[in-house]
């Protein structure tokens, strides 16, 4: 969501610009542009509303050059998806900002500035703060003083970084909220959002923490905290490669990591797992030190990974732990009642979702014995706000909708109710045989996959659908839940998901000839009432897809299509079946000839609240 990228360079910074933002693009936005200062030492700005490659056609025909500039991809909050709201934003033609999240007293700011004569070209909070940085320097401030400034008086959350084209080598940057780095090269710095916007200049970077500002002279930086003191943040080399960012005979970046899902599991259980048994240290130092005092879990999370939450409340309640999981967005505005023993685990693929920062940061004020974090980026913000961690290696996850990072996080959550088992009273006979069962994920996920043909011919039916239903029970309703939320992800069409037995209780109402009903259905101890619930939909009319363990016993008949899954053991089960629901959605999307990778409307990484 949004994503920033600078460079202060001894050679042309345009390519370097415009490569990053294509870095970027994963995280989701709807406009792009960049400005740099020439050899004149004049502003040069280009903007485009849509993909960052029409912000390239748009410098193909009139091309910028300069060493030090700025890019921004927007994801819009304030003010339409329009050229003139997309950053970077200007004043007096001197001064260009970028910046990614939201200013809350925009309103009072630009009433203030209207009142000192400035006028305004967007309907953007942003172009508030450019206007703010402006009239410090107008009373004597040098840049990096009235960006110190300028952040003392602003409410929100948020990350910058400006430029002024009398100072031709110098850039200054800051955080309040969403993640910055400090890319270090040699006798050039960048900055950027996300590492991945780096990696084509440096491995070497810096994390800024919140209250920082950069203040980039040439070949010379220096980084001020909060409080205005020089800090000497530690630098880090990323490990991350391009690898992953290439297609290769896939046709979307969502179905390529579709299919990398039993590499994924496997990755994400390497080194974690010996002989048949758990290795606790695998979570961190101090695993066994918090996991002793864990008498309760809690969760939060977001979206795709607070339905892996769900599945993992499932395990953790069966080896009798008290678990709790918490929307993040919703966490820190209601009243908690304080419990001893609380281990928070949040779940997030990039480790910057804003509101899950936030909830760790509420949760730890309340009092917990510790936090654990399943989580795909190392460098992340979650990774190191938490005690402990466990990260999934999947590689780089490109597509918006999330696939190999879901399955990978419920396998480490799985990892974690085993740990915590032990602790309550579990065998080891008991976690012998998970575990077993858990080393032939990656083949069964295979098996799955070889599912893909029938699954796209199921697809046909649901392209002229304006609605879907999606059943599940017990620990398969979260799964049910995703498979929903992936169908109206990628294809816009409404799904939504219920419980098999809250049928009767309102969703019924809304089921005939026209809508698909897709059901899990493993052959558990609930198979039974599921097929009670499903007659009740034959009953009315309506059409079963089922994907269904053969030794289920459902016969297809006119109005039931079963696509038959290989039965596994029910510990793993809905890491299985969330995988065919993942390919239906996505054939649905090719149907429907949405854009599958980058949805309208959505960003990758929710950076902000």
């Amino acid at each position: 969501m949004c994503g920033i990228v600078g460079a202060v360079r001894n050679s042309q910074a345009t390519e370097f610009l415009i490569d990053g933002l294509r870095r970027l693009e994963y995280r989701g936005y709807d406009s792009a542009g960049v400005v740099l200062i020439n050899s004149e030492g004049a502003l040069e700005r280009a903007r485009a509303v849509g993909k960052v490659a029409e912000l390239e056609q748009a410098l193909a025909q009139f091309p910028l050059t300069g060493t030090t500039g700025i890019a921004h991809t927007r994801w819009a909050t304030h003010g339409g998806v329009t050229e003139p709201n997309a950053h970077p934003h200007i004043c007096n033609n001197t001064l260009a900002l970028v910046c990614n999240g939201i200013v809350e007293n925009h309103h009072a700011l630009r009433e203030a500035q209207h009142k000192a004569g400035l006028t305004f070209s967007s309907e953007t909070d942003t172009e508030v703060v450019v206007h703010q940085i402006y009239l410090h320097m107008q009373q004597g401030k040098n840049l990096a003083e009235a960006v110190r400034i300028t952040m003392s008086e602003l409410e929100g959350s948020y990350s910058l970084a400006v430029v002024h084209s009398g100072e031709p080598d110098r850039l200054v940057a800051a955080r309040q909220g969403p993640p910055l780095l400090l890319g270090r090269g040699i006798n050039e710095n960048f900055i950027a959002s996300d590492i991945t916007a780096l990696l084509s200049a440096t491995r070497n970077y810096q994390v800024l923490e919140n209250g920082d500002i950069v203040d980039i002279q040439g070949a010379n930086c220096v980084i001020r905290d909060a409080s205005g003191e020089a800090v000497d943040r530690p630098i880090r080399t990323s490990t991350q490669t391009g690898a992953g960012a290439e297609l290769g005979e896939y046709r979307h970046f969502m179905q390529k990591e579709i299919h990398e899902q039993p590499r994924a599991i496997a990755d994400t259980l390497e080194g974690r797992l010996l002989g048949d048994h758990v290795l606790e240290e695998s979570f961190g130092a101090r695993a066994g030190e918090i996991f002793d005092a864990t008498q309760r879990v809690q969760i939060i999370a977001c979206g795709t990974s607070y339905h892996a939450g769900l599945v993992a409340q499932h395990w953790l309640e069966y080896v009798g732990i008290p678990c709790q999981i918490e929307v993040a967005s919703e966490y820190r505005y209601r009243r908690h009642a304080h419990q001893e023993g609380i281990l928070v685990v949040t779940i997030s693929q990039s480790g910057e979702t804003a509101d899950t920062l936030a909830a760790l940061e509420e949760a730890k004020r309340q009092g917990i014995v510790g936090s654990l974090v399943i989580c795909n980026v190392p460098e992340s913000s979650l990774v190191r706000e938490s005690d402990l961690a466990l990260m999934t290696h999947c590689g780089p996850e490109i597509g918006v909708a999330s696939t190999k990072t879901f399955v990978s996080a419920m396998t480490g959550l799985l990892l974690m109710a085993l740990v915590l088992s032990r602790r309550h009273g579990f065998d080891e006979g008991f976690e012998s045989h998970v575990v077993k069962q858990i080393r032939t994920l990656p083949a069964a996920v295979e098996a799955v996959l070889e599912m893909e043909d029938e699954i796209a011919e199921i697809a046909k039916i649901f392209g002229d659908k304006a609605d879907a239903l999606f059943l599940g029970r017990g620990v398969h309703f979260p799964i049910a839940m995703e498979g929903a939320l992936k169908l109206k992800e990628i294809s816009y069409i409404h799904a939504e998901a219920y419980p098999a037995g809250e049928l009767k209780h309102g969703p019924l109402a809304l089921v005939d000839e026209s809508m698909p009903v897709v059901a899990v259905a493993p052959n558990d101890s609930l198979i039974e009432k599921l097929k009670s619930n499903l007659e009740e939909v034959r009953a009315r009319g309506g059409k079963l897809y089922l994907f269904a363990d053969p030794l289920a016993g459902f016969v297809e008949s006119d109005d039931v299509r079963i696509l038959p899954v290989a039965p596994v053991d029910s510990a793993i089960a809905p890491i299985i079946y969330s995988v065919p629901l993942q390919l239906l959605a996505y054939h649905v999307a090719l149907i429907k000839g949405t854009d599958v990778d980058k949805p309208r409307n959505l960003a990758k990484s929710v950076t902000v609240e």
